[in-house]
């Protein structure tokens, strides 16, 4: 995910959302109503949520050891 909002500092939100059906599981029951993750987001924060690709910077870790060793 990518922020193009322009805003700064720390929000603390709180979004009312439903999960999507789970595949082979479109007849349950036990799923609660509500708007799905991106309607929530656009309808409750106002803001909109793009799928598309962006460059961005990625940490690849080659190995790690379990137990520190000294340098």
């Amino acid at each position: 995910m990518v922020d193009e909002t322009g805003l700064v500092g720390t929000f603390t939100v709180e979004l009312q959302w439903a999960p999507e059906g789970v595949p082979g599981k479109e007849d349950a029951v036990d799923v609660p109503a509500g708007p799905s993750l991106f309607t929530a987001v656009q309808e409750q924060l106002g803001l909109r949520l793009i799928s598309r690709k962006s460059a961005v910077e990625v940490l690849v870790v080659d190995s790690a050891d379990r137990v520190p060793t000294a340098n």
